[in-house]
């Protein structure tokens, strides 16, 4: 019962910061999953494979933790996004490098 605790990466199709900054406590899995032969699903008889905690702070997953008698392990590589500051107008600048195709 080896838990991770560290902050999720954001979607790809979102450009919102809304859980940028909370921090995930998931166990990871003690036996592989399996496909069900019959339907082609795959399932796992580790139950805390589903679950997964959200915290506001890294000290209150790692306190959390600590309390419950859980091996933890913190991944501190949060990657913040580049912020590149854009306009529409842009787009039909003068002087743009490329051409306007549309």
């Amino acid at each position: 019962m080896f838990a991770k605790i560290y902050v999720p990466a954001r979607n790809a199709t979102q450009s919102g910061r809304a859980s940028a900054d909370t921090w995930v406590l998931e166990y990871e899995p003690e036996q592989a999953s399996e496909i069900e032969p019959l339907m082609g699903w795959t399932s796992s008889d580790d139950m805390r494979s589903q679950i997964s905690l959200k915290f506001a702070t890294k000290e209150e997953a790692v306190s959390y933790a600590k309390r419950n008698g859980i091996p933890y392990q913190v991944t501190d590589e949060v990657q913040k996004p580049r912020v590149i500051k854009k306009a529409y107008s842009d787009n039909f600048r003068y002087g743009r490098k490329h051409a306007w195709t549309h």
